[in-house]
């Protein structure tokens, strides 16, 4: 037996003593599920998509939120990392929260996170709609951004029905273009059109007159949507071979490179700017057009468009694969209405179609209902997205926070040993400080009250419809799969022994 079926006949060993029997392939190597996590997080389409949005709000010292935030999420992902490298399953962290705390938390965390999931698939191919305006010569309107999304989501729905071989070599394509629109676009700018010294990171310009601490929270945004993307790395755990020890390097690089390339590209776009007094102001709306315009020419910006939109693209897909992973999941489990629909399985493609088909209509609706909110429209799907998503994760941290206080040492392939129990409250901390953030400070400051408050407004509503339908459907009760046995499991040795047995046995 060679060891690369060595390795799968393992992997499926663990997986079936976790309760699970796989249908996916493992197709997607280390390098492509670190292409997946970096392509989702994409910094790029993070900090092209509000770039222009929030400078006006805070001025150049907003790059000091990537910082931040980064060394926040880092710690997230350190405690993801322990928990997939015990339950490398698919879905990421519906399972994750089902194994540490039980089917009710877990199906909670799991319906926030594909809500919040779902809405971020529509922020990114709507921020993508300006970008291939340009390109194909289309007069910028609500109009042209909202058919230039569809046609994004359709593109990538198609590259995701392919398998997952097709997948990994798209993500890793992504990944190329974004280095090349992070890295060599930067590197253009700092050598050929840099217009400002460094001092610039620690000079307002003005923005946040009066009260300079609010405006930074406020643009804060730009890191909070910046920094997840990681999780997928999870999110396809039965893609992948020896789960337990690649996952977690996955999902720290994805941390490492992305943050610095994140950071990279803010730097070289700030120092390029000739006149933050125009931007600040409010005339000069499109910074990033101003700068590559002026560096690059008309021709020229229409390259590095293209380049901008292969990483749009590659970041949605790799947002619909997380999502139609996690609703597979959750139909497997038979924990989501359409249960029976949802996890049906190709075995030709090796993905789940009707979910992956869920990951694109559900978006492309929100794109449509955005046509009622011009404007504001990126702003609020973003800020919703990045709630939702930090809201799941934070259920998820405090569910292992749970666990190690009531006896929970994970042992699986990456553990922090004694920095687990800092890491993990560290991480809580983290979490809940930026999700009072993004709900006290980046809602609409002007508007009317349902478009100051919709931020906060739109959680409640997920979460209420979350719970009427638990309590009424009782989804959690359809399934015995395995569920809050991450405590019992670690507190009966017996148990242990069980499992042993029964991966050598397989």
């Amino acid at each position: 037996m060679s060891d690369t079926a060595a390795h799968h006949d393992e992997d499926a060993a663990r997986l079936a003593a976790l309760g699970y029997t796989s249908e996916f392939k493992r197709d997607m190597s280390l390098w492509a599920n670190f292409s997946l996590g970096f392509t989702y997080l994409s910094p790029v389409v993070g900090i092209y998509s509000l770039f222009g949005l929030l400078l006006p709000v805070a001025g150049p010292p907003m790059i000091w939120s990537l910082v931040i935030v980064g060394i926040g999420q880092f710690l997230v992902a350190q405690v993801f990392s322990e928990v997939v490298a015990q339950y490398p399953i698919a879905g990421g962290v519906y399972p994750w929260a089902r194994r540490l705390w039980g089917r009710r938390w877990a199906w909670m965390a799991g319906w926030i996170y594909l809500a919040a999931l779902l809405s971020t698939i529509a922020s990114v191919v709507y921020g993508a709609g300006p970008y291939l305006s340009f390109v194909l010569g289309v007069e910028p309107s609500t109009a042209a951004t909202i058919a230039c999304a569809l046609g994004l989501i359709v593109f990538a729905t198609f590259i995701n029905l392919a398998g997952t071989r097709v997948l990994a070599l798209a993500a890793i394509a992504g990944f190329a273009a974004e280095i090349v629109g992070a890295l060599a676009v930067g590197a253009w700018l700092l050598l050929t059109h840099r217009e400002q010294t460094l001092s610039i990171f620690t000079d307002s310009f003005g923005a946040g007159a009066g009260s300079y601490v609010p405006a930074f929270l406020a643009a804060s945004l730009l890191g909070i949507y910046q920094y997840y993307g990681f999780e997928a790395c999870g999110d396809v755990a039965e893609e992948v071979p020896n789960p337990g020890k690649r996952i977690p390097t996955s999902m720290r690089r994805t941390i490492y490179i992305g943050g610095a390339a994140a950071i990279f590209v803010t730097m070289a776009l700030l120092l390029s700017i000739s006149d933050f007094g125009a931007v600040i102001s409010g005339e000069d709306t499109d910074p990033v057009g101003t700068v590559l315009v002026d560096a690059f020419g008309e021709t020229g910006t229409r390259v590095v468009f293209v380049v901008i939109l292969l990483s749009f693209i590659s970041c949605a897909m790799s947002l619909q694969a997380a999502a139609s992973r996690l609703t597979y999941s959750y139909a497997r489990d038979d924990m989501i209405f359409g249960s029976r629909i949802l996890k049906k399985f190709s075995q030709t493609r090796h993905v789940p179609p009707y979910a992956m088909l869920g990951a694109a209509l559900i978006p492309a609706a929100i794109v449509i209902g955005s046509q009622w909110m011009p404007g504001k429209a990126l702003t609020l799907i973003i800020s919703f997205g990045s709630l939702g998503i930090y809201v799941a994760f934070q259920m998820v941290v405090f569910a292992a926070l749970r666990a190690r206080v009531k006896g929970w040492r994970p042992s699986g392939a990456f553990t922090l040993g004694s920095w687990g129990m800092p890491v993990t409250v560290a991480a809580l901390v983290y979490g809940v400080s930026a999700i009072f953030v993004l709900v006290k400070y980046t809602a609409a400051a002007e508007g009317a009250w349902y478009e100051r408050y919709s931020l906060g407004v739109s959680a409640v509503v997920v979460i209420a419809v979350g719970l009427v339908y638990m309590l009424v459907s009782r989804p959690h009760e359809r399934s015995d799969a395995p569920h809050g046995d991450a405590i019992d499991a670690e507190l009966n040795p017996l148990e242990h022994q069980r499992r042993a047995r029964q991966i050598e046995n397989l």
